[in-house]
């Protein structure tokens, strides 16, 4: 079997770990990521490596073949709901594979490379963002300590049911004096490289995202007997802002937004819609970009509100920022991938990855792998066991470049 068909027939076996019968969804702390951790670890054991968890229940395989430097090498096994097989995990697969490669060939690197399985980067069950990563980076937020589930069962209790210590976060941060740099494999998430025809892509940057909460407050009326121009109705108010939350995105260049969800009171078919309250979600590689987006919208949006007579709350969370990846190593994984034959394509990440929180310690570079369709978060994720060996490659020469 080909370290590609591998990495496929592996992403298969750790998909059957999941907390739901039918579909895959693998929260932090669950008794299904603690078997994905397990079987994750077994393989890394197997490739030569010595293998622990940390205090927040990462898993982490370290392989010394010489040398004082590391090069951390990682991505997340958590999911969300209904998620597809290759999200996070095929960075940590890939990477094992090129360590498999590189020992059945008889060939060393002259670092040690650690490899870092994520316990938590989709935050889908605290809404805690990147909890592995920033434990790592010692950036964790101890303020989240008070987040509880759905259930309501509370962080600091969930990290100590999966075997970790709530009061030993802090001591958990990596280092950062040894550290060559972070190096993260993951599907594109995007159509670029599907319709570039590549299979592979060098990321330049990830964007910074802003998650809002904007509330649009009208009065309540009967449907049948409210004249239109006396009407003060939320959810025109809504649409004409979702509208403009499109046109303002089309008229910068690399700025995605998007208005996920809608919830509008009191909800019936015969009621003037008296409340509305929207997401927003605003990212661009750009921080200065990404935030006049933001004042144009917040303007937009009070203009929607005066004219219409209703009421506006705009809450704006402070987001993440953008980050860019070391110049330095991304010329590596550039050279990398072109010594696999195929044409270099650099392209910036909407999504977030952990690499944001490792960038605070440590340079960064990432490798994309197209995926059919740019279909992600979605049980339809896919990828060929032809990109897969493009990526094993790329990567082996990647690990041979920095050394």
């Amino acid at each position: 079997m080909t370290y590609a068909a591998a990495v496929l027939r592996r992403s298969d076996e750790l998909a059957t770990f999941s907390e739901e019968e039918g579909r895959l969804t693998r929260r932090y702390a669950t008794p299904a990521l603690r078997q994905a951790g397990e079987q994750v670890g077994q393989w890394m054991e197997e490739a030569g490596m010595a293998v622990r968890r940390d205090q927040i229940g990462n898993v982490i395989g370290r392989l010394d073949d010489g040398g004082s430097r590391t090069l951390l090498i990682g991505s997340h096994l958590d999911t969300v709901r209904d998620a597809g097989r290759y999200d996070g995990m095929l960075g940590v697969l890939v990477a094992i594979a090129c360590l498999e490669r590189l020992r059945d060939h008889g060939r060393s690197l002259p670092y040690a490379v650690e490899l870092l399985g994520f316990a938590d980067e989709e935050g889908v069950r605290f809404g805690t963002g990147y909890l592995g990563s920033s434990v790592v980076a010692g950036r964790f937020d101890t303020a989240d300590m008070d987040r509880r589930d759905s259930d309501g069962v509370t962080l600091p209790d969930a990290v100590r049911a999966f075997g970790g210590d709530p009061d030993g976060l802090a001591g958990a941060r990596r280092e950062p004096a040894d550290l060559i740099g972070y190096y993260e494999v993951h599907i594109e998430q995007g159509p670029v490289l599907e319709a570039e025809g590549v299979p592979l892509g060098v990321v330049t940057a990830i964007a910074g995202q802003t998650g809002g909460r904007v509330v649009f407050t009208g009065e309540a009326g009967h449907a049948g007997t409210v004249p239109m121009a006396l009407r003060r109705d939320a959810m025109c108010a809504a649409a004409e802002f979702v509208s403009a939350v499109e046109r303002v995105a089309r008229d910068r260049d690399g700025v995605v937004a998007t208005v996920g969800t809608v919830e509008v009171e009191p909800g019936a078919r015969n009621v003037i819609p008296g409340r509305v309250v929207l997401s927003l979600d605003v990212r661009h590689a750009s921080d200065s970009v990404r935030e006049s987006v933001l004042t144009r919208l917040r303007d937009r949006a009070g203009a929607i509100a005066d004219a219409r007579g209703v009421g506006l709350t705009w809450q704006v969370g402070k987001g993440t920022r953008s980050v860019d990846t070391s110049p330095a190593l991304t010329e590596l994984v550039a050279e990398a991938v072109a010594a696999t034959g195929h044409r270099v394509v650099r392209l910036p990440s909407g999504a977030g990855h952990d690499a944001v929180m490792l960038s605070t310690i440590a340079p960064i570079a990432m490798l994309f792998v197209r995926c059919a369709g740019g279909v992600s978060h979605n049980p339809a994720e896919s990828v060929t066991v032809d990109d897969i060996a493009a990526a094993i490659d790329a990567t082996t020469r990647f690990l041979e470049l920095v050394g």
